[in-house]
């Protein structure tokens, strides 16, 4: 079983930042890549950034270019996303994701952790 879980999230002003923090755990063989994904009130679950493992490429979403920062220690199965200039339209409950091959399956998996929340407000 592979379990992610995140950290980091609160309530910031506009302008402000944050990082989020989220460990991949379990019977881990292999994981492909890391990343983040984020959903607001009434909105479908959008893409943030993404990092591969392998070549260690990494895409952001258009909206978030520029200002955040997707980064990973692969020793200990963390990736981290550092938000700076933050918006009152990047509020939203934020999702670490994991392609995983677990030990015991021995084939790609999607993993999520539980999100944690983002406000920007003043």
């Amino acid at each position: 079983q592979v379990q992610l879980v995140e950290s980091g999230g609160g309530l910031v002003q506009p302008g402000g930042s944050l990082r989020l923090s989220c460990v991949a755990s379990g019977n881990i063989f292999h994981i492909n890549a890391m990343g983040w994904y984020r959903q607001a009130p009434g909105k479908q679950r959008e893409l943030v950034a993404v990092s591969l493992t392998s070549g260690g490429s990494t895409d952001y979403s258009d909206s978030v270019k520029g200002r955040f920062t997707l980064s990973r220690d692969n020793a200990k199965n963390t990736v981290y996303l550092q938000m700076n200039s933050l918006k009152p339209e990047d509020t939203a409950v934020y999702y670490c994701n994991a392609e995983v091959v677990p030990r015991d399956i021995g084939r790609l998996r999607d993993y999520w952790g539980q999100g944690t929340q983002v406000t920007v407000s003043s």
